[in-house]
């Protein structure tokens, strides 16, 4: 029977510890200051922190490989690295071949000169070549087995014959008289026993033909990695773990696979090999993997590790690894800008796990508290900071005023900061004592970051500035930090300070305020960047500073206000728009996100105009949409693929469809005889009579819309039926128009009623930003439905009207504007029990009760009417016969 899926303890090993979410990448949670890959020895760069693979960073570079610097040893350095790798590994055995036979060599092996001169070396490559597809070893699969089998017709060393291949092996060694080349035909055999699962034969190869030479050059260790596989074969997992362990010490560019073999050979890998380890190097060694393998809190280890050698460049990695986790915690890229709601199912999972005692939290509570962290200890300037620039020391009062940043004043899981910053405090210790005794640059550069993240930029721009060293990745991280010191500990950001921006750090600011965007920023990171910091930090300064137009600027752009149309920031970014004498920052703001939506005055006040319909402000609504006739659209693109790689962008042309400002038909003053919204409006509404009210038409612009609803607004103050109708037709358009309404999209820059976050009810009466803009288009920000503005005019009709079935219907259009209102106090009254609570259940279904009791004696007031006086009506009895639950309502005690 043929298995498809792997092993779960494969699997498990392949992937990082990380959500198991396909498109998720968590290593873009964070920004990234902090440049882990500075450590000098490259080879350790995979076991730097990541959560987005197994090891770190092959995406970026490639590890030497020391077998290839031996050959280039062997071929006396004629040939540079990158030629000795193609001549080794991908240079076809047939031009070895030719070159044998005399014939004209290829570029490379013309600088090596004759064939003769490296006889035995080209003899050797040539039976590596010949070997080396067939150098796997043969898949056995077990009736019970749940591992893939892989490619049937691969090649595998049991496809060789074996006497014959050991004979030629054997020979070959015999006869080579440089010991190198010796020493990798040992290496053959003692792979090519382990790859034909002959594991005792491997294991006596590697100790006849490898061990008598004594030489430990880079085929030594290929060897010893081929032996400690065939122990393992033989079920010797401490002695193959051992052998691994060496090959992990030793080895550049087989540190990987040999740390993956070791947690494969032995549930117990690293404990046991700290027990044999006996020179400080191994002692080392095991010190890290242990540190490595246990993350969630290296510090002991680490001391260890100061203990035997404070040069250590593996202690680095550790504590490369330990800023990076702080760094996740501290400095998250995205959270949702709601922080009191729920947890956006948008927002991408952070992770939550630098818990470095093992305190464990729930996700929800790990991740808001991060996020609140975020900003309370970097988007403020904490008194004892002082401004680098002149500037007016009052305004440090602004940063610590309660009122004007909510955020400085929430809840705060103390348990949760307590626990990262006794770790931060800890790590700290360790740095500005091990700065002391190693002659490495790199722990005074990981001192002053944790001074930055604590705040404290006097003291980190003090170290950063008694650091003398020549490395250029040391300069590049000593730089940034500058930089940043000198950013965020500014209180307030004046025109004078963004002059001094730009002048000072020209590249951080490239033209058109490329660091909204550019994936490849002046330090040569992927996103998110330093840029992207800097950016947030700029953001938050002026939203704090009630500069909310530059604050929405500087992360997104001007049509994004279409998405949540406040008006107050919308005025916010109009009058930066129109602001005279902009500083060289601004204008790049705004050449940057002042994006094409046609008419900008149309565009700010159609916005404005929808607010005042929501409202019932329809004189003021008027007044803006007249300023809005050149309105040419809600500015939406589309993108056509093709063939290509890129899409062809283009802006939507409505032609006649609904653009955001017109065609609106008549029936936005009608009644919905059944609630789809994906209907045609033909089928889901139906018309009043709107014969007393001919300027009705049935298109119109917005308007036209407002001149209509003056119109009927004046007739509705006189009495009557005419009146009542008015009232009446007035109260639909506002119902029409509100989350539960046909016609939702109208005033909230839409040009369909298909759900979306405008439409949402929750968290309704919660501010959406506190900290930016950031993130702008991801949050509900929808002002609330009134619709108490939609029940007074209901009720004016109900009051003037004298017709029993005319009656009969307001009432029911007034009893669908109370279930909103029902709607809005569910929304924020939510039962919120935690999922690990044990009564969960109980918990819920207790205030769904509770829900449902208040629905009934609080919000049902107006089908309570209906059923009392009008019951009789033909329109109660027509309304049953569509309405499932008005039939339920009429027919219970």
């Amino acid at each position: 029977m043929k298995k498809v899926i792997l092993s779960a303890a494969l699997f498990f090993l392949m992937i990082p510890k990380a959500e198991a979410c396909a498109w998720y990448d968590p290593d873009y949670d964070y920004f990234n200051l902090f440049t882990q890959s500075i450590i000098k020895d490259k080879t350790y760069l995979p076991f730097l922190h990541t959560f987005s693979n197994r090891f770190y960073g092959h995406e970026h570079f490639e590890i030497p490989d020391e077998n290839i610097e031996n050959w280039q040893k062997f071929f006396g350095n004629s040939l540079n690295y990158a030629e000795t790798k193609n001549l080794v590994e991908k240079m076809p055995m047939s031009e070895l071949n030719s070159f044998k036979k005399g014939n004209p060599p290829n570029q490379i092996l013309s600088k090596l000169g004759s064939y003769q001169k490296f006889a035995e070396g080209f003899d050797y490559l040539i039976e590596a070549k010949y070997l080396e597809p067939f150098m796997r070893i043969n898949y056995v699969e077990s009736p019970d087995s749940f591992y893939y089998t892989g490619d049937e017709n691969a090649k595998n060393a049991t496809q060789l014959d074996y006497q014959k291949t050991v004979a030629a092996l054997t020979s070959l060694y015999n006869a080579a008289n440089n010991p190198e080349i010796k020493l990798r035909y040992g290496y053959q055999l003692v792979r090519f026993n382990h790859y034909t699962r002959n594991y005792e034969a491997s294991t006596l190869a590697f100790k006849k033909f490898v061990a008598p030479l004594k030489l430990k050059s880079a085929p030594y260790f290929l060897a010893l990695d081929q032996l400690a596989g065939a122990q393992r074969g033989l079920q010797k997992g401490g002695e193959a773990n051992w052998n691994f362990f060496q090959v992990f010490i030793k080895s550049k560019s087989r540190k990987e696979s040999a740390f993956i073999s070791m947690k494969l050979s032995d549930s117990a890998s690293f404990n046991n090999i700290m027990k044999r380890a006996q020179t400080p190097e191994e002692k080392n060694m095991a010190y890290f993997l242990l540190a490595y393998e246990d993350f969630s809190n290296p510090l002991p280890m680490m001391e260890k590790m100061y203990d035997i050698d404070p040069n250590s460049e593996i202690l680095k990695v550790l504590a490369a690894r330990s800023i990076n986790e702080l760094e996740r915690n501290y400095l998250p890229v995205y959270f949702s800008a709601n922080v009191d709601g729920d947890a956006s199912a948008n927002t991408p999972n952070v992770k939550a796990s630098t818990e470095h005692k093992k305190v464990e939290h729930s996700t929800k509570e790990s991740f808001w508290q991060k996020i609140k962290n975020f900003f309370k200890n970097l988007f403020s300037s904490d008194k004892n900071s002082a401004p680098k620039k002149e500037a007016d020391q009052s305004e440090n009062d602004l940063l610590n005023n309660p009122n004007r940043i909510p955020f400085y004043t929430k809840n705060s899981n103390a348990e949760t900061d307590k626990s990262s910053d006794n770790f931060l405090a800890d790590f700290e210790k360790f740095t500005s004592k091990i700065k002391e005794k190693s002659n490495d640059e790199f722990w005074q550069i990981a001192d002053a970051y944790c001074s930055f993240l604590k705040k404290d930029y006097e003291e980190s721009a003090e170290t950063l500035n008694q650091i003398k060293t020549a490395n250029p990745e040391y300069l590049a991280q000593i730089d940034r930090m500058k930089m940043l010191n000198d950013i965020v500990s500014e209180p307030k950001i004046t025109p004078e300070y963004e002059n001094y921006l730009m002048k000072t750090y020209p590249k951080i600011f490239a033209e058109n305020m490329a660091m909204l965007d550019d994936e490849n920023n002046f330090y040569g990171e992927d996103q998110p960047s330093t840029r992207e910091f800097v950016r947030d930090i700029l953001a938050n300064r002026y939203f704090i500073q009630g500069e909310k137009g530059k604050s929405f600027l500087m992360s997104n752009k001007l049509s994004d206000l279409q998405y949540n149309p406040n008006s107050e920031l919308v005025k916010s970014v109009e009058d930066f728009y129109k602001k005279p004498d902009k500083t060289i920052l601004e204008e790049k703001i705004i050449a940057k996100n002042i994006d094409d939506v046609g008419n900008i005055d149309a565009f700010f006040n159609v916005i404005y105009g929808d607010r005042e319909m929501r409202l019932a402000n329809f004189e003021k609504a008027k007044k803006y949409y007249e300023v809005a006739k050149g309105f040419s659209g809600i500015p939406r693109t589309e993108y056509d693929w093709g063939n290509g790689e890129k899409p062809t962008v283009r802006k939507i042309d409505y032609g006649n469809s609904y653009n955001g400002y017109a065609p609106i038909s008549s029936l936005i003053f009608g009644h919905n005889i059944w609630e789809s919204f994906d209907s045609p409006e033909h089928e889901s509404m139906r018309a009043e009579n709107f014969a007393a009210f001919p300027f009705i038409k049935n298109d119109m612009n917005k308007l036209d819309l407002a001149n209509a609803l003056l119109q009927l607004k004046k007739a509705g103050s006189g009495t009557g039926e005419k009146a009542a109708q008015a009232n009446q037709l007035i109260g639909n358009l506002l119902y029409n128009t509100s989350k539960l309404g046909y016609y939702r999209q109208v005033f909230v820059m839409d040009v369909n009623n298909a759900n979306g976050g405008k439409y949402h009810f929750q968290n309704t009466k919660k501010p959406a930003f506190q900290y930016y803009y950031k993130n702008f288009t991801w949050d509900i920000a929808t002002e609330p439905d009134n619709f108490d503005l939609a029940l007074n005019y209901y009720q004016k009709a109900l009051d003037q009207s004298r017709n029993p079935e005319e009656k009969a219907r307001i009432l029911f259009q007034m009893a669908s504007a109370e279930q909103g209102k029902y709607y809005q106090y569910e929304a924020n009254n939510n039962p919120d029990v935690d999922y690990s609570d044990p009564n969960w259940q109980q918990k819920q279904e207790d205030q769904m009760q509770v829900l449902a009791q208040t629905k009934n004696q609080k919000y049902r007031k107006y089908f309570a009417t209906l059923k009392k006086n009008y019951a009789d009506t033909q329109t109660a009895r027509n309304l049953q016969t569509s309405c499932s639950y008005f039939d339920y309502f009429m027919k219970r005690n």
